[in-house]
């Protein structure tokens, strides 16, 4: 049976991790390198490790999962769900959207 993604735009996306949420960027090491989200409450963990890493997540926390454009993160988003995660959100947009929106980023000079 599968359950139907939760997802928010940028705005309620930092609204959440405003108030606790953890952004989860599964984007690879060198983009976020180059262009990364400026919140305090983030863990880094790539596609490329998330089915080994997931456990380093908390799973009673609120978790929305970004990335550049918001696809791998809704396939990230679902992965979590089927680990049993009920509080996870996709970011639609990702970090495109992100600084589109004038919300806070870090990148490289």
């Amino acid at each position: 049976m599968d359950q139907e993604v939760m997802e928010v735009n940028v705005a309620v996306a930092h609204e959440k991790i405003k108030k606790g949420a953890i952004l989860l960027d599964v984007r690879e090491l060198e983009e976020i390198e180059m262009l990364a989200f400026d919140v305090e409450r983030q863990i880094l963990i790539p596609v490329s490790e998330l089915s080994v890493k997931h456990s380093e997540l908390p799973i009673d926390r609120e978790i929305i999962v970004g990335c550049h454009s918001g696809n791998r993160s809704l396939r990230m988003t679902r992965f979590l769900m089927d680990q049993n995660f009920n509080n996870v959100y996709n970011m639609k947009g990702g970090i495109r959207d992100w600084m589109e929106q004038g919300l806070p980023v870090k990148w490289e000079e």
